[in-house]
């Protein structure tokens, strides 16, 4: 009943920046806290930025500087700026929210995009 459709990777060169989206769509009452993860080939899965439905932020130190996470609650969608990219940030980016719906109306946090690549080449 509820989907998240991300958009925005691509290739770019060192130093480039990109602007990932992720909007949710269905049966959606509430949506809490949005977050961004990425997965590097053969790596762990890792956090790398969450905001809270009322905007509070958190990061991973290695994009601290240089990651802006945002939402729009209009439109059901988080975005992330990344700027000065660097090769170490070549992954599959997925998003996940935290989900009340229509029927529920209580909150799940297993709802996750489909992944959009970013690559970084050198």
């Amino acid at each position: 009943q509820v989907q998240l459709v991300e958009s925005g990777g691509g290739l770019v060169q060192a130093g480039g920046s990109l602007r990932l989206s992720c909007a949710a769509s269905g049966s959606i009452f509430r949506i809490g806290a949005m977050t961004w993860y990425r997965q590097a080939s053969g790596k762990q899965r890792e956090l790398v930025a969450v905001i809270l439905s009322g905007g509070s932020t958190n990061y991973a130190e290695s994009v601290k500087s240089r990651f802006t996470i945002s939402r729009d609650n209009a439109k059901n969608t988080v975005y992330l700026q990344m700027n000065s990219l660097n090769s170490e940030d070549t992954a599959v980016y997925y998003c996940n929210a935290v989900i009340a719906t229509t029927q529920t109306l209580h909150f799940r946090s297993d709802y996750w995009g489909q992944g959009t690549q970013v690559t970084v080449s050198s």
